[in-house]
């Protein structure tokens, strides 16, 4: 009859298990953008992410949410001086963790970004005159609010694609996190980690977390599974490291589940969008609180109180969906 869903990450605590995960063009999804997200968060008592690719400032996510906890996503640049000022414009906001994001050091195919055009800052174009004719408010939002941009970023222009290659670098490594650990005093997580080995090397470098991501699938849509990879990830570096999934999470079940194969913390970001989508900052709260019941009511099925209880003998992984190893494999499969 009781439940707590209080957990515990980065040396602090969130009333749910789950926190907003760091979303790029947020506001291009509705006006509000990461000021919804961080003020829905801040009333949950759950922490906010925001992305080097965010459309709102460190600043304004700080004014938003005060009091609360932010994190901070950071991509590693080609000029690195534009990443390390990042890093030192949250530390002074008084962001407690960072991201150091290792899963998109270039651009992922986007053929639908490429196929429609889509670039920062849109382009109106002949197709979006049409579709936004029947819909004024879309206008007047168009026509009253700031221009859509990268506030973090200077330089924004061009298709999604094309800002990624120009900004992100592909030989980052082992010495880059170690200068951002220097400079951050706060908590740090690897985000973007998908195999075991690179799981045990960040463990023995002395992060704190491990964030398994494979960045929505929107990088490489043949990643690994974070939810799988999961079991194998936290018997590879025990129960002393926090492990963190983003990715794939459209139910508050999903969530425990998660937390039950040996997650610290999860991360929603689809899932806040839509409700962003839907409803700006109502939206977000809406999302949730519908979280949060889901959680609740899963908890309670299973009999447990406090997510402390959950163990892996409270899922199963369906055959169907579980990864068959190449030596397995017949013909037929």
């Amino acid at each position: 009859s009781q439940i707590d869903t209080t957990a515990s990450i980065h040396g602090g605590t969130s009333a749910l298990p789950f926190g907003i995960a760091p979303t790029g063009f947020t506001r291009l999804m509705q006006t509000e953008g990461e000021v919804a997200g961080a003020g829905a968060a801040a009333a949950a008592g759950i922490p906010f992410s925001l992305s080097t690719l965010g459309t709102t400032s460190i600043e304004d996510v700080r004014a938003t949410n005060p009091h609360g906890r932010n994190w901070f996503q950071l991509y590693v640049m080609k000029d690195r001086d534009i990443s390390y000022g990042l890093v030192e414009r949250a530390a002074k906001a008084g962001f407690d963790t960072l991201f150091f994001t290792v899963d998109a050091p270039v651009a992922g195919n986007r053929m639908r970004d490429t196929r429609h055009g889509f670039s920062i800052p849109p382009q109106l174009t002949a197709k979006t005159i049409l579709d936004a004719i029947p819909r004024p408010w879309w206008w007047y939002d168009f026509l009253t609010t700031p221009p859509l941009e990268f506030a973090s970023l200077s330089s924004t222009g061009g298709t999604v694609g094309e800002l990624l290659d120009s900004a992100m670098d592909p030989t980052i490594n082992y010495k880059d996190l170690e200068v951002i650990r220097e400079m951050w005093p706060g908590r740090i997580s690897v985000k973007g980690v998908q195999n075991v080995e690179d799981a045990r090397t960040l463990v023995d470098l002395g992060v704190d977390s491990l964030t398994l991501s494979n960045h929505g699938g929107r990088q490489l849509d043949r990643a690994p599974v974070p939810f799988h990879l999961l079991p194998e990830v936290r018997r590879a570096v025990g129960d002393d490291v926090e492990i963190i999934i983003d990715t794939g999470i459209m139910n508050g079940a999903d969530i425990v589940a998660a937390i039950a194969l040996g997650a610290d913390f999860t991360l929603i970001g689809r899932a806040y969008l839509y409700g962003l989508m839907a409803g700006g900052r109502d939206g977000v709260d809406r999302t949730i609180s519908i979280l949060r019941s889901q959680i609740e009511r899963t908890m309670k099925l299973l009999q447990v109180t406090s997510l402390g209880e959950l163990g892996p003998e409270h899922v199963t992984q369906l055959t169907r969906f579980n990864r068959v190893s190449p030596s397995r494999r017949s013909l037929g499969q």
